[in-house]
C-alpha cells in the first residue's frame, strides 16, 4: 500500500486578504515556495486546496472526483456566473445544459457572430475618425455589447448601449473587488436579469418573435434533462452567460492592442503569415497575459493522488495564470512568442487554459473560447492591416493584484484613419 504523505500546508487561520494582495500570483508564488504543484491553505474560514500543472488540470477536470456544485463563493454568484447557472452544475443536468451552449457554437453560429462583429469594428472606426482619441477598452466594450446582443437576438437599441454595457461590463470587472464596486457588480446583475427575464416571457408569449437558431430563442425554449422548461430567472443567467462573456473579450483586445506595441516585430509577421500566424498570435496573447486567476471546485468524494488525500467538499482551486505560465510546460514562459503554438494542438487541453480547461462537451471548458478566438482575430486584423493610429503617453502598464487586470490607462489612441 502507498504511504500517505502530508499535503504541504500553509500555515495561518485564513490568507483570504493574502490571496486578494497577491491577486494571480498567490498560488503561482507557493507552488515556488513549496516546491509542489499542491498545497493545503485556508480560504473564507475554511480549508482549501490550491493546485496547478498539467497534471493538476486534468484531475480538476476529472468529473468523478471534482464537482462545482457549491465551489464559487456566493459573492462569484452575485456578480460574475449568477445562480444555478451552467458552472454551478454537474452530471447530467451540466451536460444537458452544456450540450445546448454547444449547439450554439456551430460553425454557421461563428461565422455570423464574426461577420456581425466585423460589421461592428467598422462602424466603429468610422465614429473614432471624428473623436480625436478614443479609450480603446470603453469602446471595445460597447463594439461587442451590441455584437453580442445582435448575435444572440437580444433587442438592442442605440439609447441602451451605454447602459447596458455599463451593467454587462461591471459583472466581470467587480467580483474581486471589495465596497461599492462589488455592490456596483450586484446591481449591474439584478439589472441584466430583469431585463432579460422580460425578454424571456416576451418570446414564450410569442410577443417578441426571434430567430429559432438565436440564443435568446434557443435559451427561452430549452427543456432541462427533466423535460422541463428552465425558469425564467435560471433562464436570463444563462442568456446573460452567453452576453457577459463576449463583452469581457474587451479586455484580451487591450492585451492585443498592447502585445502589437510592445512586440512590434509581430506586426510583420502578421500582415505576411496569414490565419495560421494569426491564430499563433492570439493563443500566445492568451497564454501570456492575465484573465481569469483560478477555477474553483470541490471534491466530489474522498479519494488519494500522488499520495496526497483530498477529502469530500474541499475546496479546491485550479491555478490558470501560473499554468499557462509554468516553466515544465512552456519554453521561457515570460517571453511573448506565437511560434510556440506551431505544434502544440494535442497539448493545449490541459496547459493552454485561460478559459478553463478539460473537453468541451464533456467538461467546463469555456464553450465561448471560440468566439473569443475568432473576436481577438477581427481586432488584430484591424489594429494591424487596417487602420492607423497614433499612442500618446499613457501608463500602460498592467497589475497582477488587481482581478481582472488591464492595461492602467485602457489603452488610448489616437489620430485614427484609415490605411
Amino acid at each position: 500500500m502507498s504511504e500517505i504523505n502530508q499535503m504541504p500546508r500553509e500555515e495561518g487561520l485564513d490568507h483570504s486578504a493574502t490571496l486578494m494582495r497577491e491577486g494571480y500570483m498567490y498560488i503561482p508564488n507557493r507552488r515556488k515556495s513549496f516546491q509542489s504543484d499542491v498545497f493545503e491553505t485556508r480560504l473564507l474560514g475554511q480549508k482549501a486546496i490550491c493546485m496547478g500543472g498539467k497534471q493538476a488540470a486534468e484531475l480538476f477536470y476529472d468529473r468523478d472526483k471534482f464537482k462545482r456544485s457549491g465551489a464559487a463563493p456566493k459573492r462569484v454568484r452575485q456578480t460574475l456566473f449568477g445562480e444555478k447557472g451552467v458552472q454551478t452544475l454537474d452530471g447530467k443536468a451540466h451536460f444537458h445544459r452544456k450540450e445546448m451552449f454547444m449547439s450554439l457554437m456551430s460553425e454557421e453560429g461563428i461565422q455570423r457572430f464574426v461577420e456581425m462583429n466585423r460589421d461592428n469594428w467598422q462602424n466603429a472606426v468610422d465614429s473614432w475618425i471624428d473623436k480625436g482619441e478614443v479609450v480603446l477598452y470603453e469602446e471595445v466594450k460597447k463594439l461587442l455589447c451590441k455584437s453580442a446582443c445582435r448575435w444572440a437576438g437580444v433587442p438592442l437599441s442605440d439609447e441602451e448601449v451605454d447602459k447596458r454595457t455599463d451593467e454587462l461590463s461591471s459583472l466581470f470587472e467587480s467580483p474581486a473587488a471589495i465596497g461599492p464596486e462589488h455592490w456596483v457588480g450586484r446591481h449591474g446583475r439584478n439589472q441584466t436579469e430583469k431585463w432579460i427575464g422580460e425578454l424571456i416571457k416576451q418570446v414564450r408569449e410569442g410577443k417578441l418573435l426571434t430567430e429559432e437558431q438565436m440564443a435568446l430563442h434557443v435559451i427561452s425554449q430549452h427543456k432541462d434533462h427533466e423535460g422541463q422548461l428552465l425558469d425564467t430567472e435560471v433562464a436570463a443567467v444563462e442568456v446573460v452567460n452567453i452576453l457577459r462573456p463576449i463583452v469581457a473579450i474587451a479586455i484580451y483586445i487591450n492585451f492585443t492592442a498592447l502585445a502589437l506595441h510592445q512586440f512590434p516585430e509581430q506586426k510583420e509577421k502578421l500582415a505576411s503569415g496569414g490565419n495560421e500566424y494569426l491564430q499563433m498570435f492570439v493563443q500566445e496573447v492568451r497564454r501570456f497575459y492575465p484573465f481569469f486567476p483560478f477555477a474553483a471546485a470541490r471534491v466530489k468524494k474522498d479519494f488519494t493522488w500522488k499520495n496526497y488525500t483530498f477529502e469530500k467538499e474541499t475546496l479546491t482551486l485550479l491555478d490558470l495564470y501560473g499554468t499557462n505560465h509554468d516553466p515544465d510546460l512552456w519554453d521561457n514562459p515570460d517571453v511573448f512568442n506565437p511560434e510556440r503554438f506551431k505544434e502544440k494542438s494535442d497539448f493545449l487541453k490541459y496547459s493552454l487554459i485561460p478559459q478553463g480547461g478539460g473537453g468541451y462537451y464533456d467538461g467546463h471548458r469555456c464553450p465561448g473560447e471560440w468566439i473569443t478566438i475568432e473576436a481577438m482575430k477581427v481586432c488584430t486584423d484591424f489594429l494591424n492591416n487596417r487602420i492607423v493610429y497614433n499612442i500618446p503617453d499613457q501608463d500602460l502598464s498592467y497589475s497582477l493584484v488587481k482581478m481582472p487586470s488591464i492595461p492602467k490607462s485602457k489603452f488610448k489612441i489616437k489620430h485614427i484613419s484609415w490605411k
